[in-house]
This record gives C-alpha cells, structure tokens and sequence, in this order.
C-alpha cells in the first residue's frame, strides 16, 4: 500500500513566514504553494515572482536563501525544498484558471482536482494573482 508523503503543519506554518518575510522584503510573491509531486513522493514549495523572470533561477534562490536565513525560529523546510517559477510558467496559468486568492495569504486545500485535464493530486495554496 503506497502512503503519501505528508505535509505537515510546521511547514504550512513555515511557508506562511516565508511568503510574509518575502512580501516584506519587496520580493513581490504572485503565486506561492505547497504542490505534491506524486512521482517522487515528495512537497516542493513553488514560488512565482517577476523577480524570477528579471533577474533569474540564481538570483531568485539567493535571495530566498537570505530570508530564509533570517527566519526565527528557523524553518522546518530549507532552500531545496523550494522551487521558484516565472509569473508565466505553465503550472502558475494553470492553477490561476481554477484559483484566484487576491493579494493576501490564504490557506485552501486544493486536493484531486482536474483544470484543463491535468490532475492535481494535493496542492496548498496561499497565493495565487
């Protein structure tokens, strides 16, 4: 019997710290959520910036890695964890067709749902504009 691996309250907490510390930090989050892979049993969280599609992948982890750093207590998650994407990338339009949260951070479950005939195991989402 196959179980999932589970995503635990520490990290939802956690990522809810990053997203604010980046929000703060000007970094100007557009999409942010916790996405389960089921092809290696494993949570990434995916973060969207224009900062990702300016300044690129390197400069976009550095400057995470940084605020993560600064992070007290110090999260449960580190950067390998994380994945950042561009505004346009394919997995940002798709969830964005089903979800909208506005600028705020939420907190919606979004478990085995299809949007444009792509399954979508398990998704946290906070932000998605």
């Amino acid at each position: 019997m196959f179980v999932k691996a589970a995503l635990v309250k520490e990290d939802l907490h956690d990522g809810k710290r990053l997203i604010e510390a980046l929000d703060k930090a000007n970094f100007k989050v557009q999409a942010a959520l916790w996405f389960y892979l089921a092809d290696s049993d494993e949570w990434r969280l995916y973060i969207s910036s224009p900062f990702v599609e300016k300044e690129g992948p390197r400069k976009s982890y550095n400057f995470i890695q940084k605020i993560l750093a600064r992070l007290a207590p110090p999260s449960s998650f580190s950067l390998t964890d994380i994945t950042v994407l561009s505004p346009s990338s394919n997995l940002v339009k798709l969830m964005r067709v089903a979800v909208r949260t506005g600028p705020g951070i939420s907190g919606i479950r979004f478990t085995r749902n299809v949007i444009n005939n792509t399954l979508i195991e398990d998704a946290y989402i906070y932000r998605i504009v």
